[in-house]
């Protein structure tokens, strides 16, 4: 029997169907170096105050998907000590005096197991949940999510984290591109650059949703709440 369908009718560009039991909610790359101040993200210059204040409503994304059954995923963007899966050109692009594998004020950053490449102590995966390290933008690029996302059915996906215009989008694109059905959920989301935050959102659900749709927490959350 096919699975009953939860709406987010006030979805953009127009209302959001989806199966829970397909369903999934991809949490991108809420990690320390990114989010918290004296990480890498603050290193380049950025103000992450607009990230660290975005922890509580991821928080609150993910309990309420928590409760309704919904799969979580939650990605960190990390390498390899040996930097072997870190191109030259990413890691040396920019001008900044940090860079990918170098030490930084939470370990090296970007490297897997460093104490900045950790998910913020708030959104912690517990036992279920799968995390991704990815090695790019995406998070389906030299990673197993298609094919772990194939053996659970999931046909539809819900996003958070950061940064919008950067992995979040390039992720929700390339699952776009693989024929899931996709939701960004707007305010679980966000940018050191609040114009590339909305541009992308513009993006997503422009020519009748090209990428994807997007809704409020509020609003997915009260469509989970529906019996």
């Amino acid at each position: 029997m096919a699975d009953s369908l939860t709406a987010v009718a006030t979805a953009q560009p127009y209302p959001f169907a989806f199966p829970r039991g397909r369903t999934a909610l991809v949490i991108i790359d809420m990690q320390r170096d990114f989010v918290e101040a004296g990480g890498f993200g603050e290193a380049l210059g950025n103000d992450v105050r607009p990230l660290v204040d975005l922890v509580p409503n991821v928080k609150r994304l993910l309990e309420g998907c928590r409760t309704a059954g919904i799969a979580v995923v939650h990605t960190r963007e990390a390498h390899k000590p040996d930097l072997s899966d870190c191109p030259p050109a990413k890691r040396l692009r920019g001008n900044s005096d940090l860079r990918i594998g170098d030490e930084g004020p939470m370990g090296r950053i970007l490297i897997a197991g460093e104490p900045g490449n950790a998910i913020v102590d708030e959104l912690a995966p517990i036992a279920g949940e799968i995390v991704i390290d990815k090695p790019g933008k995406g998070a389906f690029y030299a990673t197993g999510l298609s094919e772990i996302l194939g053996r659970l059915g999931t046909t539809h996906l819900l996003f958070a984290g950061v940064t919008t215009e950067v992995c979040v989008q390039t992720t929700m694109r390339e699952a776009n591109d693989r024929g899931f059905e996709c939701l960004l959920v707007e305010d679980a989301t966000e940018s050191y650059f609040p114009a590339f935050k909305q541009s992308t959102l513009d993006m997503i659900r422009a020519q009748g949703a090209i990428v994807g749709w997007t809704a409020t927490i509020d609003e997915v959350l009260a469509a989970l709440q529906t019996a």
